[in-house]
């Protein structure tokens, strides 16, 4: 599968930004898919995950009721609707596809999949 993260760009603080990933090939519904980000100097950071059926779904703190991940099967694509932005936000996002379906994994390398990344920039 390939993906493609759009949706990035210039936000305020406190502004809201919603990125999505479409994913060509087969199988999409069968995939559990994650976001993570990666800022200037850091390690990539894994943000939010949902498992292949939207019933599951995982959050890193800092994002937590700030974020939302969903995904339209019919649509193969994933969002993530990123409210009340700050600027320790600023970062790429990248989307990742993982083969297990039912497992919202927060670790990178359980992701086989990964797209090119979006930039998402905050300011104060």
């Amino acid at each position: 599968v390939q993906l493609q993260a759009s949706g990035g760009g210039l936000a305020q603080a406190g502004g809201s930004l919603r990125l999505s990933c479409a994913a060509s090939g087969r199988g999409f519904s069968r995939y559990a898919m994650g976001w993570f980000r990666q800022a200037p100097g850091k390690e990539r950071e894994f943000v939010a995950a949902i498992t292949y059926n939207g019933r599951d779904t995982e959050y890193v703190d800092s994002v937590k009721g700030r974020f939302t991940i969903s995904r339209d099967n019919a649509q193969n694509t994933v969002y993530l609707q990123m409210n009340n932005l700050k600027p320790e936000d600023t970062a790429i996002y990248y989307c990742a596809a993982d083969r297990r379906p039912t497992i919202a994994t927060m670790t990178a390398s359980d992701y086989d999949y990964w797209g090119q990344g979006t930039q998402v920039t905050v300011s104060s």
